[in-house]
């Protein structure tokens, strides 16, 4: 038996004002976008936003469906969205707020595993790692270099 020891590395930022320009404009976006969430059966908004090589700006929230699981997570929204509207682009950075309507959330709330196995698809057939940023509605944020950090192992085309 050989033992295989898997690490994950973030970084993690006190406050959005620790972010550099870029950063903090992308998370107000993913902010802006949580707010125009449709989420009136779980009361959890989440929004996203990812900024392409291109510098262009592609904004998505979640949006349930009474048949459940119908709905979309926001950032396989945004993700979908630049691969339909951009196909080909790279995308550099990805920003993620999340907000419930029962609770304050001040930890950050990373992407679920639906979304981080869309995610990796793109950072795959991209061949260069996209940071993630995510937070709850306010208090500190982490970043994740790569997909691969948030979804080690991960499963991929390679494999078919």
């Amino acid at each position: 038996m050989k033992k295989h020891t898997i690490e994950t590395h973030l970084e993690v930022f006190d406050l959005v004002s620790e972010l550099s320009e870029d950063i903090q404009k992308l998370m107000i976006k993913a902010h802006e976008a949580r707010e125009n969430a449709y989420a009136p059966y779980s009361h959890f908004k989440v929004g996203a936003a990812l900024q392409l090589e291109s510098g262009k700006i592609i904004q998505g929230n979640n949006q349930e469906n009474a048949a459940f699981p119908s709905g979309l997570c926001a950032e396989r929204v945004a993700v979908y969205q630049a691969g339909a509207l951009f196909p080909g682009e790279t995308i550099v950075n990805l920003a993620i707020s999340a907000r419930s309507l029962k609770q304050v959330l001040t930890t950050p709330i990373a992407p679920c595993g639906g979304c981080r196995q869309a995610l990796a698809e793109y950072e795959v057939n991209q061949k260069t790692p996209i940071a993630i940023y995510f937070m709850g509605e306010s208090g500190k944020v982490m970043k994740s270099n790569s997909v691969n950090d948030l979804l080690p192992l991960m499963f991929d085309g390679s494999s078919l």
